[in-house]
């Protein structure tokens, strides 16, 4: 996710979202492969076909505790379809959240990168799906990119605020576990202008989904 130069490149238009099918209910996905970086962890593309109905509730297991995130599918389908896909296939476990911010402006802890902070994806990325009227307040959970386009494992959550501009598909919510970040915050940065690595490491021992 690079929010570092979120003031000077987002004059860009987002990609368009994937096509809705004929089938009420359910949305089209289109996965692209990305040979220029391989997946970091052997896992397979979601099917293209996905609900656009309900919840689904997700618990990472960290080394700081639990963090619950209630996903909305009909918010951002195929980003859901995908961060279910990607838990389900243990793409997440035993893995490092290798940023965390800050600032007046900017408080996230960023994961998904499975190599380091902007590399190890899944080997695939899919379109954005935001209306340009995001907002993302604290417990926010959304998707972290490279440009428009670029999803793929990556995401963030924000444990404070994140005044950004709203190109980043929202996954949804945390719904328990606000004091794990809080935790992780204290422990503090290992930068002097608080966009760094974690002073102790953020690990996600496991990612489970629960309903």
């Amino acid at each position: 996710m690079v929010l570092v130069v979120l003031m000077i490149a987002f004059s860009v238009v987002a990609a368009p979202a994937a096509a809705a099918t004929g089938t009420p209910g359910t949305k089209r996905c289109e996965f692209i492969p990305t040979p220029e970086n391989p997946a970091a962890k052997p896992v397979r593309p979601p099917r293209p076909k996905a609900s656009t109905k309900g919840k689904a509730v997700v618990a990472l297991h960290t080394n700081y505790g639990r963090i619950v995130i209630r996903l909305d599918r009909a918010n951002a389908t195929c980003a859901v379809h995908n961060f279910v896909h990607l838990t389900r296939k243990s793409f997440y476990d035993r893995t490092q959240c290798f940023r965390l911010t800050d600032s007046p402006r900017l408080g996230v802890l960023q994961c998904g990168d499975l190599v380091r902070q902007e590399e190890g994806g899944p080997g695939y990325r899919f379109a954005d799906e935001v209306t340009g009227k995001e907002t993302y307040p604290r417990g926010t959970v959304a998707m972290g990119n490279q440009g428009p386009g670029t999803n793929g494992s990556e995401f963030f959550i924000v444990h404070s605020r994140a005044d950004i501009p709203p190109v980043y598909s929202v996954l949804g919510q945390v719904v328990h576990g606000l004091d794990t970040l809080d935790r992780i915050v204290a422990a503090g940065i290992d930068d002097t202008d608080q966009d760094g690595p974690p002073k102790r490491p953020v690990r996600i021992h496991r990612a489970e989904v629960l309903d």
